[in-house]
């Protein structure tokens, strides 16, 4: 359904992206991951001509988007597009949002363009809202709105730029629900996000960009659990885990909390858990006597739905749980826990929580 054959694209000296070449077939869904500012929206963008690539080839339905005599906006309405910013008109009501384009595009009448939305609102939760007007929504029924408007076009192919990163956290799975509903029913899609496990379960592949360039595609079990190639590991690690490094005992512990609440945040883990794992930060590291080289690491599985923090510190073998002065904390930190383990490996000492949902 898409053909993009040496796509580049330049801005002046730099080269945002670099001969990508692609085939993707109708009804799959591709999620696009990497990097922020590795090409990713630069790549999605391009598809529907949103910027014009600086060379190579795209077939969209047997059509080649950028000979001369294409009909590009024709070829446009074949492919919907959802921003992070979801771009609604807010002079108009959720339901002229939604039947502006088939009336005035497609030259539908008002009454059969205001049934398919109404349809369409239905689908994604929020018809009794069709006589609101944007500003009245939340952000995450904004973007239901989007996807709903896109939708009402008869559209064949469906673009998403991050389409949860605008929002609060609690409105990111309304969003992700809709677009599970639209993979069920064989949508073509091209989802670019930074939901990692949203990306593994709904995508039947995975592109991973980097230095403008798709750098490893493949299943999203290859992807996710056997990547290949090293930078493909080293992100898949990087936003799986927060990692935080100490080098001295006056470190930031506020800052520290606050980068635990962001990643409970990212991952849609509960504030009460949240709590539950700065009180287990802040624990761990008074039990630490060297704040020479230390690293916290908090790692976290969807899949298994396991909390993991591990602290690791440079030096000889102390192991703070079979220490006196420690009972209190070592009590406090096993109430808070499924188990805590203490082990010493080429020259670091390492405590393993695996913390109690």
């Amino acid at each position: 359904m898409i053909q993009v054959e040496h796509l580049s694209k330049k801005y002046g000296d730099l080269e945002v992206l670099k001969d990508v070449s692609v085939h993707i077939k109708k009804g799959e869904i591709i999620s696009v991951i990497g990097p922020s500012g590795t090409g990713k929206s630069t790549f999605l963008r391009c598809l529907n001509l949103l910027e014009t690539p600086s060379g190579g080839k795209i077939v969209i339905d047997g059509e080649s988007l950028l000979d001369k005599g294409t009909d590009v906006p024709r070829i446009r309405r074949k492919m919907g597009m959802v921003f992070q910013s979801f771009n609604l008109y807010s002079h108009l009501t959720v339901l002229d949002n939604l039947t502006i384009g088939p009336v005035t595009l497609l030259k539908k009448k008002q009454a059969e363009a205001d049934r398919k939305a109404m349809e369409l609102l239905k689908m994604v939760g929020l018809a009794e809202k069709a006589y609101n007007f944007p500003d009245e929504l939340s952000g995450g029924q904004q973007q239901r709105i989007a996807i709903a408007r896109c939708l009402a076009m008869d559209p064949g192919i469906l673009l998403f730029d991050e389409p949860t990163s605008a929002l609060d956290p609690t409105m990111v799975s309304e969003v992700l629900a809709v677009i599970r509903r639209l993979a069920r029913d064989g949508m073509t899609m091209i989802i670019v996000t930074h939901e990692m496990e949203f990306a593994r379960n709904i995508s039947t592949r995975v592109f991973y960009m980097d230095e403008g360039v798709i750098y490893e595609e493949g299943t999203p079990e290859q992807i996710f659990d056997h990547p290949r190639r090293e930078k493909t590991r080293a992100f898949i690690q990087r936003v799986r885990s927060l990692q935080y490094a100490i080098n001295s005992p006056l470190y930031d512990l506020y800052r520290l909390q606050g980068e635990i609440v962001l990643f409970c945040e990212k991952h849609v883990i509960s504030p009460k858990i949240s709590n539950r794992l700065q009180i287990i930060a802040e624990e761990t590291l008074q039990l630490q006597s060297d704040f020479t080289d230390i690293l916290l690491q908090l790692s976290y599985s969807e899949k298994e739905d396991s909390l993991l923090m591990q602290c690791t510190a440079a030096g000889t073998p102390v192991n703070p749980l079979e220490q006196e002065d420690n009972e209190i904390r070592v009590t406090m930190l096993k109430a808070l826990c499924e188990s805590v383990e203490y082990s010493y490996n080429e020259g670091k000492n390492l405590l393993l929580l695996r913390v109690r949902r």
